[in-house]
């Protein structure tokens, strides 16, 4: 049974810095996708930062340079760390795993399992 929890949301102004966690548990698989998703009110979700099982990493081009997803393969934590916010930057951040390489999808359908979310709002 595969379950993800998020913590680390919170209200910052802009330009500062936060770092959201992903407890993983009950993945069985030996090759998976993790990553971060938001959702702004009105707006779509939309992945942010992907990780593979390798370390490999992709953006998406809002998040490049401010945004680093990372991996504590010990504690199989996932954590984001966020800097230089800015107001658009607000949303329900998400964290969701798939079984498989992230290469083969990156959209939200493609993702199985899901945590509750975490709110991040930058002012």
């Amino acid at each position: 049974h595969v379950q993800l929890v998020e913590s680390g949301g919170g209200s910052v102004q802009t330009g500062g810095s936060l770092r959201l966690s992903c407890a993983i548990s009950g993945v069985a698989s030996e090759s998976y996708c993790i990553g971060w998703f938001r959702q702004a009110p009105g707006k779509e979700r939309e992945g942010i930062a992907t990780i593979d099982t390798d370390g490999t990493t992709t953006y998406r081009d809002p998040v490049k340079g401010r945004f680093t997803i990372s991996q504590d393969n010990n504690s199989y934590t996932l954590y984001l760390q966020m800097n230089n916010l800015k107001p658009e930057d607000t949303a329900m951040y998400y964290c969701a795993t798939k079984t498989g390489s992230c290469a083969a999808g990156r959209k939200s359908a493609d993702f199985d399992y899901w945590g509750q979310g975490t709110q991040v709002t930058v002012s």
